[in-house]
């Protein structure tokens, strides 16, 4: 038998863990209900350059639901379903149509014509694929992105940039809705 002295530390060591291991699930929970309310807003943009087919390839992640606020804002149709479109639409031209209008790029100052090949659903992602032809050599790119700031004032959309060189980058924002990344000719 356990004399009283040891039993009551023994006792107050259980309820030390069990203190412990309750404000650890309540801590949890409370940083989760924050984060539920307040989503991470933000979009990925890869535009890379193949010397192979002297073009520039574009890779956009951005979420399914900003993607359909941004659709239905376009659009002005609140009910907007952009995985089940109706009206004879279809996703595709919904995303390509918001991204062209969203996304622009000029090379060496012109204005440069973005083809929109498709899209994939990836979990809670669309990833989109885009192709801008005929880029032998360039100096400069600019790239305009204000994908979904209409509609939330702390989007970030990243745009990384790789031509013949390490991958170069930047954060857009409402404010800063666009940049020009500079190449040396070698």
């Amino acid at each position: 038998m356990l004399p009283v002295e040891i039993k009551n530390v023994f006792r107050f060591s259980k309820l030390t863990v069990f203190l412990k291991i309750n404000f650890t699930m309540i801590l949890s929970l409370f940083f989760s209900f924050i984060l539920a309310l307040h989503p991470i807003h933000i979009s990925v943009t890869e535009i890379n350059y193949n010397d192979k087919s002297k073009s520039l390839q574009i890779t956009s992640r951005i979420f399914v639901d900003e993607m359909e606020l941004g659709v239905r804002g376009q659009r002005k149709e609140p009910e907007l379903d952009i995985l089940e479109p109706k009206n004879g639409l279809t996703t595709k031209q919904l995303i390509g149509n918001y991204l062209t209008a969203h996304l622009k790029v000029k090379i060496d100052g012109k204005p440069a014509k973005i083809n929109f090949l498709g899209y994939e659903k990836e979990d809670i992602s669309f990833v989109s694929y885009l192709e801008i032809e005929n880029i032998k050599k360039l100096k400069t790119i600019e790239v305009f992105n204000d994908i979904v700031t209409e509609i939330h004032d702390d989007q970030s959309n990243l745009v990384h940039v790789t031509y013949k060189n390490p991958v170069k980058s930047a954060r857009m924002t409402r404010e800063n809705t666009s940049e020009i990344f500079t190449f040396s000719s070698k």
